[in-house]
């Protein structure tokens, strides 16, 4: 079973994913929170595999609860919950290592997918979602734009290749598809390029590349 903790201040909104959740079977909810104060609480109390945070709460916002919570060993997997006008935030909690993001109006077989695949390790990289919406939040300063690109600047040809391709919300077996790898060969690319650049996950890789403005 997956081990889920649900973050939000409306209680209609956890009671509904946690009806959602639990009707998928292989996914509990241990705990619920209010804020980002209880959530951190929480976590530590309850271990918690996945937590589904809220962007926006009173007192301790889901940003600065997100900063807590990654920042320690062993951190759990963090997706945010968001609406279209909130973006900017779950831009900047990626930024912090959360492996992606829902929108409260995730269908419900897609909302117990997207637990699964954070659960077993991969970020949630939507090419329809996710890719437009770091494009449009971004801060492509300059500085920041050169910084990410000697970052990148480190990387073989290959490898480039690969995150590039990641950048676009491609899979390791659809990289692999693209490039005439094996996807063993992808999840080792991958593997490397992320520790190359210091990076944690292949969200943060997306984010880079568009910093760079290469995607």
């Amino acid at each position: 079973m997956i081990r889920v903790l649900i973050v939000d201040d409306e209680a209609l909104v956890r009671s509904g994913l946690r009806l959602i959740l639990e009707a998928a079977g292989d996914i509990v909810v241990v705990g619920e929170a209010r804020d980002g104060a209880e959530a951190i609480s929480a976590a530590a109390r309850l271990r918690p595999e996945v937590v589904l945070m809220d962007v926006r709460m009173p007192g301790m916002d889901g940003l600065a609860a997100a900063e807590r919570l990654l920042s320690v060993p062993d951190a759990v997997k963090l997706i945010m919950l968001t609406t279209f006008d909130l973006d900017e935030y779950v831009h900047e909690a990626l930024r912090l290592g959360a492996v992606g993001f829902l929108l409260k109006d995730t269908p419900p077989r897609e909302l117990a997918a997207a637990v699964r695949t954070v659960a077993g390790g991969q970020a949630m990289l939507s090419p329809t979602v996710t890719k437009r919406l770091i494009s449009a939040f971004v801060d492509r300063a300059p500085s920041r734009a050169e910084a990410a690109r000697r970052q990148l600047a480190t990387l073989t040809g290959r490898e480039e290749d690969v995150i590039r391709a990641l950048a676009r919300g491609l899979s390791n077996a659809e990289v692999g598809r693209e490039l005439h790898l094996t996807e063993a060969t992808v999840k080792a690319h991958v593997s490397r390029v992320l520790a190359k650049l210091g990076l944690t996950n292949r969200v943060q890789a997306a984010i880079l590349v568009h910093d760079a403005d290469l995607s």
